[in-house]
This record gives C-alpha cells, sequence and structure tokens, in this order.
C-alpha cells in the first residue's frame, strides 16, 4: 500500500524532513553551523550534478530542435506564466512569500531523474528525455534567478550579494563539476546508487534547514487550516494545467508519441534539488521556508502522479 500510494522513494524522505524540522527545528547557537552544512551540501549538489549531466549527450540531442525547444519554452515560459498566475490567484488569501512561492515554482527547473524514470517507463523517448533534463538544468542555473528578478518585482530585487551567492555556491561547482567529468562521471555512473543517496541527502539537509527556519519564524502559527487547503487546491490545479497543457503542446505540435512524452515530463516536473539551494541562496532563512512550501508539495504531488501516468500511457500504446 505504501508502495502505491509513495511509488518514489524520495516522497517519505521529503515528508520526513518536513516533520522533524516542526518537531526539532535548528535553533540558536546551532543555526550557523546548520547553515554552514547547508551551504557545503548545496555546493556538493550542484558539484555532483555537473559531474552526471552528459555535455556530449546534450550537443548531441540539441539537433532535435522541435523537441528541445518545445520543453524549454514551456518550462520556462508557460510555467513560469502558471506559478505567476496562481501567485496573482492566491495573493489574496494567503501570505505574500507564501503565494510568491507558486511564482518561484513555476521559474525552476525540471527534474532530472525522476523526469527520465517516468519517461522511460512510459515508453517515451530515454534519450531525449536526458538531453532535455541536461538542457533545463544547465540554462536553469542561470534563467530561474533572473526569471524571477523579472517576474516578481520588488518581491524579486536580487542584490549583489544574492548575485555572489548563486555564482560561488550554485554555478562554479556545476562548472567545476562538468570539468571533472573526465575523470569523475564513469565513477559516479558505476556508483549510481551511492550517487543518488548523495543526491537525496543533500536536498534533505537543504530542505531541512529552511524549513526549520521557518517554524522558529512561526509558520505553524502563521498558516490555518484554511491557508493550507488552498495550497493544495493551487497544487492540484496547477498539476492538472501543467501536465495538462505540455500533452495538448506536443499534439499540437505533431511530435511522435515518444517525443510527446518525454515533452509531458520534462515541462510539467518541477526540481527541488535546484529550488531548495536557490532558495536558500536567494531569500533570508525565515521567508525560504515558506517559499519553499508550494514547490514542496508540488514535487511530491508530481512523483505521485507521473508514476501512475507512465504506467497508463505504456499501456495505452500497446
Amino acid at each position: 500500500m505504501l508502495a502505491r500510494l509513495f511509488p518514489d522513494r524520495f516522497v517519505p524522505v521529503l515528508l520526513a524532513t518536513i516533520l522533524l524540522a516542526s518537531l526539532l527545528p535548528v535553533r540558536g547557537a546551532a543555526v550557523p553551523v546548520a547553515q554552514a552544512i547547508s551551504t557545503a551540501a548545496i555546493i556538493f549538489l550542484f558539484f555532483l550534478n555537473g559531474v552526471r549531466l552528459p555535455r556530449e549527450e546534450v550537443l548531441h540531442g540539441i539537433r532535435n530542435w522541435k523537441l528541445q525547444g518545445s520543453a524549454l519554452a514551456f518550462c520556462f515560459g508557460g510555467m513560469a506564466l502558471l506559478g505567476l498566475a496562481a501567485q496573482a490567484a492566491t495573493a489574496s488569501l494567503l501570505p505574500a512569500t507564501l503565494a510568491l512561492g507558486f511564482l518561484f515554482l513555476g521559474i525552476l527547473p525540471s527534474t532530472v531523474q525522476s523526469a527520465t524514470a517516468a519517461s522511460s517507463l512510459a515508453g517515451g523517448n530515454v534519450a531525449a528525455s536526458v538531453v532535455a533534463a541536461a538542457l533545463l538544468n544547465l540554462s536553469g542555473v542561470a534563467l530561474s534567478p533572473l526569471l524571477f528578478a523579472l517576474l516578481a518585482g520588488n518581491q524579486g530585487d536580487i542584490h549583489g550579494e544574492a548575485v555572489l551567492r548563486i555564482v560561488s555556491i550554485l554555478l562554479v561547482p556545476f562548472v567545476a563539476g562538468q570539468l571533472m567529468q573526465r575523470w569523475l562521471r564513469p565513477w559516479v555512473l558505476a556508483h549510481r546508487g551511492l550517487a543518488t543517496f548523495m543526491d537525496r541527502s543533500a536536498i534533505a539537509i537543504a530542505v531541512y534547514v529552511a524549513f526549520s527556519a521557518a517554524v522558529v519564524a512561526g509558520i505553524w502559527g502563521l498558516l490555518d487550516g484554511r491557508e493550507i487547503a488552498i495550497v493544495l487546491l493551487a497544487v492540484a490545479a496547477l498539476l492538472a494545467l501543467s501536465f495538462g497543457s505540455a500533452w495538448a503542446l506536443g499534439g499540437l505540435l505533431k511530435l511522435a508519441r515518444a517525443d510527446r512524452i518525454t515533452l509531458l515530463f520534462a515541462g510539467a516536473q518541477k526540481s527541488i534539488a535546484v529550488g531548495a539551494p536557490l532558495a536558500a541562496t536567494l531569500f533570508a532563512p525565515a521567508i525560504a521556508g515558506m517559499v519553499l512550501v508550494p514547490i514542496l508539495v508540488y514535487h511530491m504531488a508530481q512523483l505521485i502522479l507521473s508514476a501512475w501516468i507512465a504506467p497508463a500511457l505504456r499501456a495505452e500504446k500497446v
């Protein structure tokens, strides 16, 4: 029953992380230490992503410009507008930083492993999924902060210190990982399980530290049952619109069925692996946890939804 409810094992890990942060948040003198550990975990995460994302496959896959271009346009264009619309719709119903989280969700890149795995399970173009994930995440390191600054107005003001943090904590480790691919990528590919464990551990640490600050700042006192229900309903609407629109776009572009499946998961999924570190970089700790709430809910829901949709698409194909 648990396997059916949580098809991806990372879902209960995220739930446990939020519960732990709610019950035992980092406080007092431990905060600087926890933030240093979180920063180190984020640097390692982006270094590992740089090692893992294949440059050669990206360059080869760019030739499928129709699929890759539509994935980029939908992920950073269509989804950004959906996030902006969700922020506007919830602005009068939720705390401002929580509503801002919907826009933040919209400007993030796609997932890497889960989008590729879902595409494979559904009978999609796996090679194109790998390329799309790589392109979207390579682009997202630069595009996501710029889009947020462009669409968020005064709330998205990115000052010099934040730019420096983005470059030093996200971009530099990623580029270093790309440069070290020749020596480290064979080891990472040979130890996928360990690499995934380290990857998800880094995400969990970043989420725990960010959400701890929100708990200490009184997030559960600021949110009542009505507001939590609004977040859940807004995320459900976003899921329906994002997955439905991505599938419809593939049909309008007359993509091959395998490419259409790739666009569905690459376009509609959003990455907590980029979201948590970027929130920690852009926002003060107490704000970051609140901004992360929509992407945390969306990320867990998309994993469950994708695990249900993928077998149905494969069965339909057969």
